[in-house]
């Protein structure tokens, strides 16, 4: 079955090494103006996700200045089919105290199972809450029960008696696994709210013992048919975490597919991407549906000044960077420890103050630089920017007392006047005089309105949409107009989208898409209908993506060098071929509807078809001739020697079409 396959995977391979090639060229800058028709495809290529069928006659009846006006004011542009489709997903409108109690993380469980906190009265939450509490028991019994083994081996070690063991229990979990597999599938012949009803029932040991038989894509087989909420539910069951980042990324493809305010979701993508958190620390994972809702989108197309003073009193990222937990040497809390000041009442019933506790060897009492030194580095003025080790210290001072009520229980941002710094501090050549959070205030406005900041932000700006190595010439024009506008990043877009380098003929295509850009365009292209985003989410990942996953603060790279190598390019061409063919999970497909016209009777008219359709017709004789070969192909024939003609296979030739070099940039 999947030897056909090969050599259109090895064609993909091959085409999009050349690519790579091509992009690795040092571009010329030339000013040369493009084609009306090219202008809209390029505007289309930078400001949304890629165009879908029908959007070049759009633009072009509204005209390009006036469709870009459009997408510079999203609040202008009905979106509601969008958020009806984002519905089913919960967690979207959740606070983050909220998800915290509908998806335990391990230590409100373990609160429960101790008492210090109550069970839910709810059914399903009370399934949940039991199923997981169930789960550490478990493992705590494995850990005690593998030290009893250990002790046991050791007093008696003998081949004979270990043979016997050991067989003994490869026949009980043998046993096990056959009335598991029996109760399996008498569960899935049930409807789905009986199946629902079904698991409620169970006891949390046996709620686990379906987890674990139902973990990863088997999971789809568990829920298949149910209500969302109870999707919800069964998945939270068996990994309550796993419910949240799934939805988030699900939105995420989602919102890059079919939102209408396209400008909106690109630019929330790159300043998350900027002001980047990292989905695995910890409470992190709760704090970042928030932090992407509340912190990002609403400023993306604003002022600078309020998306940075945003981000900076999100949880999200006062616990990724450590902040959170920073203490001033010599603040209330670094002498004293967390405990308050007790009062007593005296002899003769005057009150006095009892003498303060010392800090203790565990109680927090260090400076964390995390934060600010990566709020200059990467957040404002960048590298070179122009601050010393010195300007990161005192900003962290300022810094001080800027923490998390409870982050481990979806607390917000909170300013605790005794772990923050006293004094004056000095940064930049200001000095900051003592005045609690309205400190760190004031730092804010001065990093949002320095010089280099400008640079940095226009600098980066221009590579997302211009190219890899944007023109000084644009970049200090983008400077300008960030200074001028106090940080307006609608109008520093709107200069560059006036400028002569954005239009230049060397800007076409002169981008490589990252993953998430591949996979969101080819679904836009093809006008896939996306009934589950997971697998979607899955082959980003697999690309070398994975959505809020970036570890680092840096953010993922938009740079070509980071996207090209063979097993990234392999995958996008087997998702490129999956989505055309309609054999990617999730989706459906009408290849035919692909044409927009009756279907051709011959591979080669499809494949003019197809160019026109996906890429406007601008396809290189190279790419083109190569894929005219392949149409020889079995696979796109799909006929053998001795059988009578059929139609060409419209999903596979659309596929290769995807994988191509033209199509992989931007």
């Amino acid at each position: 079955m999947r030897r056909p396959q090969k050599p259109l995977q090895a064609l993909g391979l091959i085409l999009l090494l050349s690519a790579f090639v091509f992009t690795a060229k040092a571009p010329s800058q030339s000013t040369s103006k493009m084609p009306e028709d090219k202008r809209i495809v390029h505007a289309l290529n930078r400001f949304t996700f890629g165009p879908r069928p029908g959007d070049m006659e759009r633009v072009r009846a509204m005209g390009l200045d006036q469709w870009f006006d459009e997408q510079l004011h999203p609040d202008r542009i009905n979106d509601n089919a969008m958020e009806s489709r984002l519905a089913p997903l919960r967690t979207l409108k959740m606070s983050t105290r909220e998800m915290v109690e509908n998806f335990p993380p391990p230590q409100v469980l373990k609160a429960v199972a101790n008492g210090r906190m109550t069970m839910p009265r709810d059914t399903a939450k009370r399934a949940i809450y039991e199923s997981q509490i169930a789960r550490l028991q478990q493992r705590q019994e494995k850990k005690q029960d593998l030290s009893t083994q250990e002790k046991d081996q050791s007093a008696d070690s003998t081949p004979g008696n270990m043979d016997s063991v050991s067989e003994q229990a490869r026949q009980k979990h043998a046993e096990a696994a056959m009335y598991a597999d029996i109760d399996s599938m008498q569960l899935l012949q049930l409807s789905p709210d009986e199946r629902y009803k079904k698991i409620l029932s169970m006891y949390p040991d046996e709620r686990l013992d379906l987890a674990r038989r139902y973990r990863g894509p088997k999971m789809l087989d568990l829920v298949n048919g149910m209500k969302p909420e109870q999707q919800e539910t069964i998945e939270a069951i068996i990994n309550p975490q796993i419910v949240i980042g799934g939805e988030l990324s699900e939105a995420k493809l989602l919102r890059a597919i079919y939102s209408e305010r396209q400008l909106q979701e690109v630019m929330t993508d790159f300043w998350y991407n900027h002001f980047n958190v990292y989905i695995g620390k910890g409470p992190d994972r709760y704090m970042i549906t928030a932090y992407e809702r509340d912190v990002i989108r609403p400023h993306a197309l604003g002022k600078f000044r309020d998306l940075l003073v945003a981000t900076a009193k999100s949880p999200a990222m006062l616990y990724y960077l450590d902040n959170w937990q920073s203490v001033g040497p010599d603040s209330e809390l670094a002498e004293y420890g967390p405990q308050r000041r007790q009062f007593r009442r005296g002899r003769f019933g005057q009150i006095r103050m009892a003498p303060p506790q010392k800090r203790g060897k565990n109680r927090p009492s260090g400076l964390n630089e995390n934060y600010a030194r990566e709020i200059m580095e990467l957040h404002t003025l960048g590298v070179d920017g122009g601050y010393t080790q010195k300007d990161v210290t005192e900003l962290a001072k300022v810094l001080t007392g800027w923490t998390i009520d409870e982050p481990r229980r979806g607390g917000e941002f909170k300013f605790n006047e005794r772990a923050h710094e006293p004094g004056p501090k000095y940064v930049l050549g200001h000095t900051i005089k003592q005045h609690g959070e309205s400190e760190g205030m004031e730092m804010l406005e001065i990093l949002a309105r320095h010089p280099s900041t400008a640079k940095f932000i226009s600098r980066k700006l221009a590579m997302r949409f211009v190219s890899d190595d944007p023109p000084q010439s644009l970049v200090d024009r983008m400077a300008a107009t960030f200074l001028k506008k106090d940080g307006d990043i609608r109008e520093v877009l709107r200069t560059m989208f006036k400028s002569p380098e954005f239009w230049s003929a060397d800007a076409y295509r002169a981008k490589v898409k990252t993953p998430l850009e591949f996979v969101a365009s080819a679904a836009r292209a093809s006008g896939v209908q996306v009934e589950n985003a997971l697998p979607l989410v899955q082959f980003v990942n697999r690309m070398g993506m994975p959505l809020y996953g970036m570890q680092p603060p840096t953010g993922y790279s938009m740079k070509a060098d980071a996207w090209v190598n063979s097993s990234a390019l392999l995958n996008r061409m087997n998702f490129a071929l999956a989505l055309g063919s309609g054999r990617l999970p999730g989706t459906s497909l009408d290849a035919q509807e692909l044409l927009h016209e009756p279907a051709p009777s011959s591979s080669e008219a499809a494949l003019s078809a197809l160019e026109q359709n996906i890429l406007e017709g601008d396809v290189s004789p190279q790419t083109h001739a190569v894929l005219l070969k392949q149409l020889n192909d079995p696979k796109i024939t799909q006929h053998k020697l001795d059988d009578p003609p059929r139609p060409p296979n419209v999903g596979a030739i659309a596929g290769l079409i995807m994988g191509s070099p033209e199509f992989q940039r931007r």
